[in-house]
């Protein structure tokens, strides 16, 4: 890549600058629409209600029609309750079904287009900024291009959370702090990996200190980053009389939490030790493939904001317990991952390569996901 093509660091990545990659992740995910649609009509399923009316897309229109007080009682004992889920994109599907007259799963569908934008400006704002454009729009791509990509197109927090999230990291990037402290804050109302996002600001904010970038707006950013998540956290713990750690206790009641892994582990091994032994070994693979990209992230001296960022959002999805289905949708929002192949493709002359490499994977993104929604899907 030239290094012509690299900004300085004084461009703004205006819509005019970033409308390739807009178009580039706009164009991969109506392909996904596409072969959705298409599938579900030899299935003779809905794709709107996949994509609005099920899984956690039902507890966020839910929360956004009547607020948090939904709680399931399983037959084993477990409490499903709703104050698992953060309220930011409730209070939006709100905002737009009020004027609009939509269902709260549609207007979670409209929310998540925007957002889906949003997110894509964010990251190509990132990749543009450390490594060109061209970089930038490749990395845009291969996100949406993700094998669980169609859950960017979901009633789903993913791609909200994302745009807040790449958005903080290009501020923190840039020294705005006031705008990364607040979008941090955000994240934090939206989703429980909020935390990655409020550690990365901290992160690059101590470091400019350490700099002699030292003001009052830096002062600021870190104290509004924790904001959402803490007001949430406390909020929960006061309404269900579990102080501090009653967040923590809902989320125990759905079976999620911390051990290091060792639960995905034996879900692991037991794949191997059964007829579903391929699935296993693609598990692997899948998680060695994760931890190779964040190596070279590393290798590639990514910025500490992003390192922190990424690394946190890759332990919690990898090292929780819960339904392990959904580990692939929880790294979604782990997008400096995509940086390192983007880089690799930019560098290459011509860009049939890179053409090619989107292409495919974009094409098994749009199938694997349309198979994925009529058959187990996230949840």
């Amino acid at each position: 890549m030239p290094v012509s093509d690299a900004p300085p660091k004084d461009l703004r990545p205006g819509p005019r600058r970033a409308a390739p990659a807009l178009a580039a992740f706009a164009a991969v995910r109506l392909l996904g629409l596409a072969v959705l649609s298409v599938w579900c009509a030899a299935a003779g399923s809905s794709p709107h209600t996949l994509l609005s009316a099920r899984w956690d897309s039902l507890w966020y229109a839910r929360i956004a029609a009547g607020g948090y007080g939904y709680v399931v009682v399983l037959p084993n004992g477990a409490v499903h309750s709703d104050l698992a889920f953060f309220p930011l994109l409730p209070w939006l599907e709100r905002l737009v079904a009020a004027p609009s007259g939509l269902s709260y799963g549609s207007a979670g569908l409209v929310v998540s287009v925007v957002a889906g934008l949003a997110a894509a400006w964010g990251i190509f704002a990132v990749a543009d900024l450390l490594h060109g454009r061209r970089a930038g729009v490749l990395a845009v791509a291969l996100w949406a291009a993700l094998p669980v990509g169609i859950v960017q197109s979901m009633a789903y927090s993913e791609s909200l959370f994302t745009a807040l999230a790449a958005w903080a990291l290009y501020g923190a990037l840039r020294g705005r702090w006031l705008a990364a402290g607040l979008l941090a804050a955000g994240a934090g109302l939206t989703r429980p990996v909020g935390a990655a996002v409020v550690a990365a600001v901290w992160v690059a904010a101590a470091l400019a200190w350490r700099r002699g970038e030292r003001s009052w707006r830096t002062a600021a950013g870190v104290a509004l980053a924790p904001l959402g998540a803490a007001a949430y956290a406390l909020w929960v713990g006061a309404r269900t009389g579990g102080g501090l750690t009653g967040y923590l206790d809902v989320q125990a009641g759905w079976g999620n939490g911390f051990d290091g892994g060792w639960a995905f582990a034996r879900f692991i091994g037991a794949r191997l030790g059964s007829s579903a032994a391929l699935a296993g070994v693609g598990l692997i693979a899948g998680v060695l493939l994760v931890l190779w990209l964040y190596a070279l992230c590393v290798r590639g001296r990514q910025p500490a904001a992003l390192l922190v960022y990424c690394g946190i959002v890759v332990a919690l999805a990898l090292c929780a317990s819960g339904y392990f289905g959904s580990k692939p949708r929880l790294l979604l929002p782990a997008f400096p991952l995509m940086l390192p192949p983007a880089v690799a493709l930019a560098r290459r002359r011509g860009g049939r390569a890179a053409a090619a490499v989107v292409g495919v994977l974009a094409v098994a993104s749009a199938v694997y996901g349309a198979f994925w929604l009529n058959g187990s899907g996230p949840p």
